[in-house]
């Protein structure tokens, strides 16, 4: 099973055969039955014998993972304070904050499928992704005064009562685990993809699923609730990536993939906090 991220589906760190994306296939001269021999990082030998913490240099770190996503989450909030700054609202920061999504987008997709990480593009889409959200949230703010602020503490409130929660063990990501949640990720994904059409071509009025309404408010939470469910699978790929001695590049990985859920969250909580707003 892989993870929903795409930044990790292509390099499994899960040590629940092959879930977050190992190759299950028998790999040359592994032994029959070593739990390792369908671990990437299997030829390491300090997999085995110390998963613990990495013994040598050269291996991700949980300070190297740290450090990776407070530079790629501090160019996204540089460039939506910069953003929000410099582009008032306006028909032309809309049309800037469009196309910067769209390069964001863009350059995930192409980290996404390389196979090694890439700074340059990882702190590329973090800056885009922070000029969209910079112009995003301004937007929410003309309207309703402090939602984005609201929807910063909302973000950190989800993402730390999961990492609570994930580290107490009160949730165990497993392989049933992620196939249950992955399958209702895609299948809100695909309501969510009909949804839009449908208001593209004027057939669901006020935004469908998406209106500002008890409705919109439903979906908003069920998003939050799979973005949290994202976070839990981004720690545990983190935590095996660190246990079997991953390359201290993957530590890029991390943060982006990071990085990408927490601004799922925000932009799910602003809007969540938009339409409590609408309703007082």
């Amino acid at each position: 099973m892989r993870s929903s991220n795409p930044v990790f589906s292509r390099r499994g760190f899960s040590r629940d055969n092959g879930y977050a994306g190992f190759n299950t296939a028998p790999q040359a001269g592994s032994a029959q039955g070593n739990p390792y021999a369908q671990n990437p990082y299997a030829q390491n030998p300090y997999a085995q014998a110390d998963v613990q913490a990495p013994a040598t240099t050269g291996r991700m770190t949980m300070d190297d993972v740290v450090v990776r996503s407070a530079l790629t989450l501090g160019t996204v909030a540089v460039g939506a304070v910069l953003a929000w700054a410099l582009l008032p609202v306006s028909g032309t920061s809309y049309g800037l904050a469009v196309g910067s999504a769209l390069i964001a987008f863009v350059l995930a997709m192409v980290q996404s499928f390389k196979r090694t990480p890439s700074p340059a593009l990882i702190l590329g889409y973090a800056a885009f992704e922070g000029v969209f959200l910079g112009v995003f949230s301004e937007m929410f703010n003309s309207r309703w005064s402090g939602a984005p602020f609201q929807a910063v503490l909302g973000t950190m409130a989800v993402s730390g009562a999961t990492l609570l929660i994930y580290k107490a063990g009160w949730i165990r990501v497993t392989a049933r685990y992620a196939r249950i949640g992955l399958s209702i990720a895609i299948a809100f994904m695909a309501v969510m993809a009909v949804n839009l059409l449908l208001v593209v071509f004027g057939v669901a009025g006020d935004g469908g699923l998406r209106s500002f309404g008890p409705l919109g408010a439903l979906v908003g939470i069920i998003a939050i609730v799979l973005g949290a469910f994202f976070l839990t699978l981004d720690f545990k790929q983190i935590e095996d990536g660190i246990a079997y001695g991953a390359p201290r590049s993957e530590s890029w990985l991390a943060a982006f993939g990071l990085t990408m859920t927490l601004v799922w969250i925000y932009v799910e909580m602003l809007r969540l906090v938009a339409i409590f707003s609408s309703n007082d």
